[in-house]
């Protein structure tokens, strides 16, 4: 992280800018936060930062607005649905510039399109997992209970099938029940799709499925993950959607996953439910 003591935060939904927030000022960040409309919580106003609110599209008044405020350094922190993107964003002239530049417009094309940008009018994007690094995952078992020997088969799967989906930036998560994908992720999110793939197993006939009905969940970065950007995460929630969808096993990368709960939450949730949590 910079040394520069005015620090700018691009807030999304969730918890995470919150984090973020309160990590900076702790460590004697002056902060300015930009939130965005569509996504981050009012409640990022009770947090004593400079708050300015912005709609998705806004890249030019994002620019002004930090220059303004004499920020040189800035984190995006929070998640803005895929979906949102291409649904509700009226690109000013500037974004709009850059999405005819694109190729494809996955989000390591969009954001690090944007980012150059940033970087050209003096923003230099900090990787957003800086501020919040006791949150990483840690290598081993999370919980009290390890992964059981065919959840362990279906993780190894899962990653194989994980690896190749994100050479093109499609998703993060993939779903395996007994050796075989029920689920992968794209722009719905990673609790949605562990609801769809709960559907699935659900409407399966008992009587007939072959398959376990015990679901795993395989949450990965990308090879070359740009961690200013996109930081796969999960919290309490994503247990209580796992525990929901008959999931009882996740795995994650160690060291790439931002648990933003805390471990010890997250822990507890997942003990409670008796969901195995791994990270590799």
């Amino acid at each position: 992280m910079a040394a520069n003591p005015k620090l700018g935060i691009i807030a999304g939904n969730g918890r995470f800018p919150f984090l973020v927030l309160d990590a900076a000022r702790a460590q004697g960040y002056e902060v300015v936060v930009a939130a965005i409309k569509e996504e981050t919580s009012q409640e990022i106003e009770s947090r004593g930062a400079t708050v300015h609110w912005l709609s998705l599209g806004e890249l030019s008044k994002l620019i002004e607005t930090f220059q303004r405020e004499g920020v040189t350094h800035a984190v995006m922190a929070g998640q803005v649905k895929h979906k949102q993107i291409f649904s509700s964003i009226r690109p000013d002239w500037r974004l709009t510039k850059l999405l005819l530049s694109l190729g494809t417009r996955n989000t390591d094309s969009l954001l690090g399109a944007v980012a150059k940008v940033l970087a050209d009018e003096g923003i230099v994007l900090e990787n957003s997992t800086s501020l919040l690094e006791p949150l990483l995952a840690k290598a081993g078992v999370l919980t009290q209970r390890p992964p059981s020997e065919q959840e362990r088969k279906d993780i190894e799967y899962g990653r194989a099938v994980a690896r190749h989906l994100a050479q093109f930036d499609i998703g993060q998560a993939v779903v395996v029940a007994g050796g075989a994908c029920v689920a992968v992720e794209a722009m719905e999110g990673t609790d949605t799709t562990i609801e769809r793939a709960g559907g699935i197993m659900a409407s399966l006939e008992s009587d007939a499925s072959t398959l376990s009905r015990s679901l795993t969940v395989v949450k990965i970065a990308k090879e070359n993950q740009d961690m200013r950007f996109d930081v796969p995460v999960i919290g309490v929630k994503t247990i209580e959607v796992m525990h929901k969808a008959g999931a009882t096993c996740l795995a994650l990368d160690a060291g790439k996953c931002l648990l933003l709960d805390g471990i010890e939450a997250i822990a507890s949730a997942a003990n409670a439910a008796n969901v195995a949590i791994v990270a590799d």
